[in-house]
């Protein structure tokens, strides 16, 4: 299993560096961060110094979007980036919740987004591809080029589109049940698709907080700090559930049920511990989509999770403790179930 970090681009960005070198430096192989250009730094700037002061770490945004740049600007960046320190991005993409309705805008559609995919892979690695009647292609991407795309999803035609057409899903929560139910959507259609399933990698991020016990206090610190978590998620149930109904048969329950008392949503707090808009998410949704407990709580989950066919875990390390969960999970984790 891959271990990667995920962070938001708070200013300032040296930090940002600093903490990406740190997990490399204890084994971890993908740095990635939010992309909300209103909330947050600009990512791509940021990933030039990441790459120039790591060796070997991955690094691409959780997630971007086709609404908030042109796609040929996107894979460009992309492009410059693998050609200056080989191929060591990845495009990760989805709707665009936070990026698109902080400025007003809604989420882009499915079909934005597999035309976005399409384009951006097929010119990061130096290919032609239409923009809607001008057919372009970069001539200064070298031979063996590579830009993997991996998608978001939760819902299922987000995850059928996913197996028919990602190199990777990436699923933001760590429940095992949910985790097993979208996996073997995204595996059924990539089969279906004529794709050979294990092409397209799978990829789980959520927030981990280690504590030294099991403790009632040490758990009860470890929620609070993730409990923003089920708020974020929840902006995308809450669509799903406008789509589908709550109880269409579409969506597991396990995923739906809990925003019952979800009333509103501030982006100003958006991804960020003590959220005071996401009091409605229970202490079991936390336990559920989260990683919290000792070291050895992690590791149990996560062969959990590796059991069911994910490659890669991502930590959200959105809380009190960045430092020490890189560090923990360099000591007590990564030599257990790492790559």
């Amino acid at each position: 299993m891959d271990f990667g970090l995920v962070l938001q681009t708070d200013p300032p960005a040296s930090g940002v560096v600093e903490l990406m070198k740190r997990a490399e430096g204890v084994g971890f192989t993908h740095g990635w961060t939010f992309d909300s250009c209103v909330l947050w730094q600009e990512p791509f700037v940021i990933y030039s110094r990441i790459l120039a002061e790591t060796e070997r770490l991955i690094v691409g945004p959780m997630v971007t979007n086709p609404g908030t740049r042109t796609w040929e600007v996107t894979a460009s960046t992309f492009a410059t980036l693998n050609d200056m320190y080989g191929n060591r991005t990845v495009c990760g993409i989805g709707r665009g919740d936070s990026a698109m309705r902080v400025a007003g805008r809604t989420p882009n559609t499915l079909a934005r987004i597999s035309g976005a995919m399409k384009v951006i892979r097929a010119l990061g690695r130096g290919d032609e591809a239409d923009l809607g009647g001008t057919v372009v292609r970069f001539p200064w991407v070298r031979e063996g080029a590579e830009l993997p795309v991996w998608m978001a999803a939760y819902g299922p035609k987000a995850l059928k589109m996913t197996g028919e057409e990602a190199d990777g899903f990436i699923l933001q929560l760590a429940d095992p049940f949910l985790t097993q139910w979208m996996v073997q959507a995204v595996r059924d259609a990539a089969v279906a698709a004529g794709r050979d399933p294990s092409d397209v990698k799978i990829c789980v991020a959520a927030p981990a907080y280690v504590t030294e016990d099991d403790s009632p206090e040490a758990l009860a610190h470890a929620r609070e700090q993730c409990r923003w978590f089920g708020g974020m998620v929840g902006n995308h149930v809450a669509d799903l559930v406008s789509k589908y109904g709550a109880h269409s048969g579409m969506v597991p329950d396990a995923l739906t049920d809990y925003i019952k008392a979800r009333e509103g949503y501030d982006y100003a707090h958006h991804g960020r511990s003590g959220n005071p808009d996401t009091a409605f998410v229970p202490d079991e949704i936390v336990d559920r989509f989260c990683l919290i407990g000792p070291a050895s709580a992690h590791i149990e989950k996560l062969r959990a999770l590796k059991e069911l066919g994910v490659d890669q875990f991502a930590i959200y390390a959105m809380h009190d403790a960045k430092e020490k969960v890189i560090d923990a999970y360099g000591q007590d984790v990564i030599p257990v179930l790492g790559a």
